[in-house]
């Protein structure tokens, strides 16, 4: 077993050069997908691999897109309180998390500059009042839209199907982020694995993009920081540093074997094994099921900060089928969902998201 821990290792800062990630793939994969009692381990998967899966995802097309807010946003972790019927896309492919509600703002915008070829329209993520509605709690709060995966496909994904998700996003300038050192924008995935115990519990993986503003007393410059959560122990894995702002591209698989592997890369180009980040059972948790993909909007609430304005594009779904088996088999069971325009409902949702 591999000692080194991954906060030891010394990230560098870079701009946006995908050649680095290499690099820095072989300074700490290995430790972080060290096998226990060498068991044998299934090779990373890039993001990507496999079949697509039409029936969810978004590309933000579609000139009517719209998401529809439903009155006052969940917030049960802090308060106990859902406050159906939650908020989705006209498209059914987008719902409000329940436990902590969506975003303020969701809305479809013309693509940044230098987005995805052909694209029109992206998804504009931004939020102020992420706490209670009505209430200011003065501190660090987050906002979660989740891509409805489990409602469309009429169940959970099984992790012999090898699911991956995949979306792009926009990094402004850093003189639009919110003025504030911490986490700003999560990328993650919503799963149910074993525990050392067996017991089937869900657990949301994924990496943080953590802002490092020059007008704190710790940092000389503004930069970002991607954190990957998480290794076996549950700590966050600190990973590269991000200098230059602008496209990039971030995907998370899961191999038949249980494990997470997060991806990322600058620009847009599709993810290679050369953009592998980090492996690990989070959590000591072995993955079963792949339920949901969801992007998290996090700001200091305190009644006058917005978050980040956030775009993203493209974010799309894969699996690799089973030897003798299609995606078909994987649509048959959601047929009816993938037809309908409405999300699940909030006491399904809540069931699935109680979360983080």
């Amino acid at each position: 077993m591999c000692s080194t821990s991954p906060r030891s290792i010394r990230w560098p800062r870079i701009a946006p050069l995908p050649a680095a990630l290499a690099a820095w793939a072989a300074a700490i994969i290995p430790c972080a997908a060290a096998p226990r009692g060498g068991e044998s381990l299934d090779a990373p998967l890039t993001p990507g691999s496999g079949v697509k899966v039409t029936a969810v995802g978004d590309d933000f097309e579609a000139p009517d897109w719209h998401y529809a807010l439903n009155g006052p946003k969940a917030s049960h972790e802090l308060d106990g309180q859902t406050r159906p019927p939650g908020g989705r896309s006209r498209n059914g492919r987008w719902y409000e998390g329940a436990k902590r509600g969506h975003p303020d703002v969701v809305r479809r915008i013309p693509t940044p500059p230098g987005g995805p070829e052909g694209s029109r329209g992206a998804l504009l993520l931004a939020t102020k009042h992420s706490g209670i509605p009505g209430d200011v709690s003065g501190k660090q709060q987050q906002d979660d839209l989740l891509m409805n995966v489990q409602g469309r496909l009429g169940g959970p994904v099984p992790v012999a199907w090898q699911p991956s998700c995949i979306v792009r996003v926009y990094l402004p300038d850093f003189d639009r982020w919110e003025p504030r050192s911490g986490a700003s924008l999560g990328v993650r995935v919503d799963l149910r694995g074993r525990n050392a115990e067996g017991a089937l519990e869900p657990y949301w993986p994924g990496m943080f993009l953590l802002f490092r503003s020059g007008q704190s007393r710790r940092f000389d410059h503004d930069f970002a920081e991607i954190q990957i959560r998480a290794q076996d122990n549950g700590q966050d894995a600190t990973g590269p540093l991000i200098e230059t702002p602008g496209w990039w591209t971030f995907g998370i698989s899961i191999t038949p074997d249980g494990r997470v592997h997060q991806y990322a890369k600058a620009g847009l180009d599709d993810l290679g094994p050369e953009d592998h980040l980090f492996s690990s059972l989070p959590y000591g948790m072995r993955c079963v099921y792949f339920d949901n993909f969801f992007v998290n909007v996090a700001n200091l609430e305190n009644g006058s900060n917005w978050s980040t304005p956030w775009a993203i594009d493209d974010a799309e779904f894969f699996v690799v089928p089973p030897r003798g088996r299609t995606v078909k088999d994987l649509l048959q069971r959601g047929e009816s969902a993938s037809r309908g325009a409405s999300g699940p409902s909030r006491a399904a949702a809540l069931s699935r998201t109680l979360r983080r």
